[in-house]
């Protein structure tokens, strides 16, 4: 798997930055003006966030979402080498297991489990034809005959395995938001030009909008309205990290266990 491959996911979870603190100046008294005439609407039902700007909304979804001990991440993102898409759908969490698949550009896939010490990977066929790219037809045949259909393990902390063994690890992935909690930009979430959106559902359930433009740049975060306010989906529509993730399945055990069957040792064939 190409390192690119790990920085290509992070770079949309980086994105909730953008949510979180890529604007100084909110106009809370817009804000507040759509709150109040939330509150007046005929079913005299409290909105949900009452009283809250999106920045300070966002900020609480930053929160509640780096305290989650597991979660999963589905969606697609850019892929800066190859300038496709990659798609990863990814049950990951804070002991550094992960399981789930990974496709580029939609040409096959790759199953990932993370367990222990040891990544284990597995890749169909038209997965490894679309990475070998430079390499002869017999090259690649013999990577096909060896490989595809076939689990493979690694050393998560080998060259050629920590990057994606990285990204197993919730706590990583979710630095970024915690960057975006302590102010790493002029000021927190909540001094931010989010701005509250329509309520709305996502895969059933009940969600807040919260929006906020950077230039020509925009993103839309999706909070949770029930239970802890989780992030359910984040929309990035940048010129250079476009994406949409979805995220759900918070602190939910995940199901990586070591695969059955024969597993091919990459470690010991590389010498």
């Amino acid at each position: 798997m190409r390192r690119t491959t790990l920085a290509a996911l992070c770079l949309t979870v980086v994105s909730v930055a953008g949510v979180a603190g890529c604007l100084p100046g909110e106009d809370k008294a817009a804000d507040k003006t759509a709150d109040k005439t939330a509150d007046n609407a005929a079913t005299k039902t409290k909105a949900p966030f009452d009283g809250l700007t999106g920045g300070e909304i966002a900020e609480r979804a930053l929160t509640a979402t780096s305290g989650a001990s597991s979660l999963r991440m589905t969606g697609d993102v850019p892929d800066d080498e190859s300038g496709g898409t990659i798609r990863i759908d990814m049950a990951l969490d804070k002991r550094g297991e992960c399981a789930g698949t990974m496709s580029m550009g939609g040409e096959g896939k790759a199953d990932v489990v993370k367990t222990g010490g040891t990544l284990y990977m597995k890749y169909d066929e038209k997965f490894l034809r679309a990475q070998s790219d430079g390499s002869s037809k017999e090259e690649t045949d013999g990577v096909v005959a060896m490989l595809a259909g076939k689990w493979t393990k690694m050393a998560a902390t080998g060259a050629d395995a920590k990057d994606i063994a990285g990204f197993c690890d919730l706590d990583s992935v979710l630095a970024d938001f915690k960057d975006a909690q302590s102010g790493g930009s002029a000021g927190a979430a909540s001094d931010t030009d989010a701005t509250r959106g329509a309520t709305t559902t996502v895969d059933g359930t009940p969600a807040l909008v919260v929006n906020e433009k950077d230039g020509k740049d925009s993103y839309t975060l999706y909070v949770a309205t029930q239970g802890k306010p989780y992030i359910l989906r984040l929309e990035s529509k940048s010129a250079k990290d476009p994406g949409t993730i979805a995220f759900s399945e918070y602190d939910k055990p995940v199901a990586a266990t070591k695969p059955t069957g024969e597993i091919l040792d990459l470690d010991a064939l590389g010498g």
